[in-house]
């Protein structure tokens, strides 16, 4: 498979898209990810928008609406003027009529953009594409079916997990992540932006590997320059951007706020019962699908502390946007366009050794990868102590199946981390606890990762594990 090169990445995206091609029977792809992820993006790059039929759904229109804009569409590709049809199951009717005049074509693409938005309340929609589906569309050899949507919830509860006809009916489920560093520092220099990777891991910190975000980025400003235009200007875009993210992606959107604010607060993590006793609410299915769904829509990290039950699951705020805007943009109002430019250097910094932290959990393969244990099942957790006298945190635990056991320190700084005795004796001890308390037996490694690497001294060597900048961009 020959990628295209105008797609940055998403490598493995694009080889589900080729198989689905080469593929002689009908196939029902379903992009999903979360809003500005580059779902519509791959798509239309990668068929080079040679569609054999495309509509998309607009946001909070009504039925008869999206209804006229499809009729349009339709009129578009097939060249007939139609009536227009009194509903979705006519609709598909009228769709299903022009593409069984193209006779016997050897594919048939289809794009439906925004399903969800076409999904209008008492609509019928679901229902509609399901007989569209099940009654024709499956048994007509080379019809692709490719639909997208950035509210995940419906994608993956009403499409992927439906319990009626649409059961099962999905062949190959895509689910578009953000992208890694190397991805990032790929896609700032494909517009033109050049700029060295300590500085692409700070605009990463803040607005994650979200390409819509990184697209506003203009190369004549520095990264201070440009996130005080986007956050902090007059007509800030990224200032707006936060009610409309939660708001598009889910239907109780307060609720799903609610919790992005309380965990923005707990930068460790909260269990699910602290977050009902923080959120003063009743403990119900409905919490558990909102939880999951700040997970599947990678605004939550879950985890598992080491040796904790399943219950007492941990969740964490990782969206990086998401993480910058409540700390810094939500609750200011003042009036300098240049806020983060003139930030103090000590509130900067304490925000940006948790959010490197975050980077690094979120780059966990390239960790595994730079400690030369990729084919090694290993499990990532974290580690937290509260005794009488003593009490300890480790935010990064390989717990490895080699018989070994790598405790992270992760650390960020301009430059080179000096590691200093008083230091060295504070980790060893915090290692010993470790042992004494979970009473392993497994070979505790000592491993650093520096955003500017590790200075060497006399005590650098009594790290078993040095892992750089670089070996995150891999």
């Amino acid at each position: 498979m020959k990628y295209k090169h105008s797609i940055i990445g998403r490598k493995h995206e694009q080889d589900i898209l080729a198989k689905c091609m080469d593929s002689e029977k009908a196939e029902f792809v379903a992009v999903y990810g979360r809003r500005r992820i580059g779902k519509t993006y791959l798509v239309k790059q990668y068929f080079s928008d040679s569609f054999d039929f495309y509509a998309t759904g607009v946001y909070k229109i009504s039925r008869s609406e999206q209804l006229k804009l499809w009729q349009e569409q339709l009129r578009k590709y097939s060249g007939e003027k139609r009536i227009r049809p009194k509903d979705w199951f006519e609709a598909f009717g009228q769709l299903q009529a022009y593409l069984e005049g193209l006779g016997e074509k050897e594919k048939i693409v289809l794009f439906i953009d925004e399903l969800p938005w076409l999904d209008t309340p008492k609509s019928g929609f679901i229902r509609a594409l399901e007989l569209f589906w099940n009654s024709w569309a499956a048994d007509r050899k080379g019809l692709k079916l490719i639909v997208c949507g950035s509210a995940t919830t419906w994608m993956t509860n009403k499409l992927l997990g439906d319990k009626g006809g649409l059961h099962n009916r999905v062949t190959r489920p895509i689910r578009l992540a953000p992208f890694t560093l190397k991805e990032t520092e790929e896609y700032l220099q494909s517009i033109n932006i050049a700029w060295e990777q300590k500085d692409v891991l700070d605009a990463y910190m803040i607005l994650g590997g979200t390409p819509f975000y990184l697209s506003l980025l203009r190369q004549e400003l520095t990264l201070w320059q440009n996130i005080d235009e986007l956050f902090y200007s007059q007509d800030a875009v990224l200032k707006a951007e936060y009610g409309f993210l939660f708001s598009s992606l889910f239907n109780e959107a307060t609720m799903y706020r609610r919790v992005v604010e309380v965990l923005a607060t707990k930068l460790r993590g909260m269990t699910r019962t602290e977050l009902i006793d923080q959120l003063k609410i009743s403990d119900s299915g409905k919490f558990t699908e909102v939880l999951d769904n700040l997970v599947k829509c990678d605004f939550l990290r879950r985890y598992q502390a080491f040796g904790k039950k399943e219950r007492e699951m941990l969740y964490q705020l990782s969206d990086m946007y998401t993480l910058f805007y409540l700390r810094f943009v939500k609750n200011y109002h003042g009036m300098n366009d240049h806020a983060w430019s003139n930030m103090e250097e000590g509130r900067r910094n304490a925000w940006a050794g948790y959010a490197f932290e975050q980077v690094c959990i979120l780059h966990i393969n390239q960790i595994r990868q730079a400690l030369g244990i990729s084919g090694i099942a290993s499990d990532v957790c974290s580690w937290c102590y509260r005794g009488k006298d003593q009490s300890a945190q480790i935010d990064l635990v390989i717990d490895r199946s080699d018989k070994a056991i790598d405790l992270c320190e992760m650390k960020y700084s301009d430059h080179p981390y000096e590691l200093k005795k008083s230091y060295l004796e504070w980790i060893r001890e915090r290692r010993d606890l470790f042992r004494v308390v979970t009473g392993t037996r497994k070979t505790l490694r000592l491993t650093m990762i520096a955003s500017s690497g590790v200075k060497q001294n006399m005590y650098s060597s009594s790290l078993q594990g040095k892992i750089s900048l670089e070996d995150l961009f891999r």
